[in-house]
């Protein structure tokens, strides 16, 4: 029998990580600190939206967060062109139709 080795993110923590295995386990470390980066920010993006967002629930705010950490690249690339948010987001949308 073969051994492998599984990773997880602590901050999503075992039991989330085996509920979910498709997008929490992970076959190498690297990209279970990928993972674990991700939730960081969404960590800092939830702090930031409570201390900016008046009104704004925790549970929104954890999920807006993650969202938006998930897709740290194209928030990044949407600084220089705002238009890519809408433009794949569109896309995202016609697939789901």
């Amino acid at each position: 029998m073969a051994v492998k080795a599984l990773y997880y993110s602590e901050r999503d923590g075992l039991d989330m990580a085996l509920k979910h295995p498709d997008t929490m386990l992970f076959s190498s470390k690297a990209d279970a600190d990928a993972r674990d980066k991700i939730l960081e920010l969404a960590e800092e993006i939830t702090q930031f939206l409570h201390n900016r967002v008046e009104g704004l629930g925790e549970e929104l705010a954890e999920k807006a967060a993650l969202a938006i950490a998930e897709e740290k690249d194209l928030f990044a690339k949407a600084l220089k062109k705002p238009s890519l948010l809408n433009a794949i987001a569109g896309d995202d949308r016609s697939d789901e139709d």
